[in-house]
């Protein structure tokens, strides 16, 4: 159980055939929600070896439900995005501010109103990039960090959070629902690599698209500020 995991976790870290096995063998709400709070948390562990398994499960031995692994998976998302949250906010920000205010910052063309202005700027339109960061790849367990920089609304940054890990976890359980109609539990955890590999690429196209969207949005912004 639990007990055997951390241990060899530590001496193990992220070996994802081995953690697959333990999973398959150990599944349980439970586990999803543990195992989704540290996937949110500052420390990176991947989701797709926990909700496409659990959501496979769900499907072929029934002692657990799809829709109860997707309500579970969000919700360890959830707590623990906040984690990061309410760490940069009682220490990101003041240690953020802190640079601002110093020689080296000024050094480094940063100033506390800048800050500011990056921290408005979040405030309008963080909502938007917190949703859209659950749904890409290294940004998924970050976004929530310059949410608590900013001290964005904590409801706004609850609700957006929350649906953007509920869609990735509808698509990681979709995942899981078509393999237990395709593969055989022998074969699933190379069917979820596989499949694991395109939701990644997917992923950094969005990210890719955004960045456009963004540099667009930009340059378009200067070009009205000169006229």
């Amino acid at each position: 159980m639990i007990e055997t995991f951390i241990p060899l976790v530590i001496t193990d870290y992220l070996n994802a055939a081995w953690f697959f096995d333990w999973f398959v063998n150990n599944a349980s709400y439970l586990f999803v929600f543990i195992f989704m709070v540290i996937e949110s948390s500052f420390i990176p562990f991947p989701s797709e070896v926990v909700v496409p398994p659990a959501a496979y499960l769900a499907m072929q031995r029934g002692d657990m439900n799809i829709f109860g692994v997707v309500a579970v998976a969000t919700a360890g998302a959830l707590c623990g995005a906040l984690i990061n949250y309410v760490l940069s906010l009682l220490i990101g920000r003041p240690l953020v501010y802190a640079f601002a205010n110093s020689r080296l910052g000024h050094a480094c063309l940063i100033n506390q109103a800048k800050v500011e202005k990056a921290e408005r700027y979040f405030d309008e339109h963080g909502a938007a990039s917190t949703f859209i960061g659950r749904l890409i790849p290294a940004v998924r367990q970050l976004i929530s960090i310059p949410a608590g920089i900013a001290r964005m609304n904590i409801w706004t940054f609850c609700i957006f959070t929350a649906l953007g890990a509920l869609v990735w976890n509808c698509i990681l359980a979709g995942l899981g629902w078509w393999l237990s109609l395709h593969v055989s539990l022998d074969e699933l955890y190379t069917a979820v690599e596989k499949y694991n590999s395109y939701l990644t690429y997917a992923g950094f196209a969005l990210l890719a698209a955004c960045v456009a969207y963004i540099a667009y949005n930009a340059a378009k912004g200067n070009k009205t500020e000169k006229k």
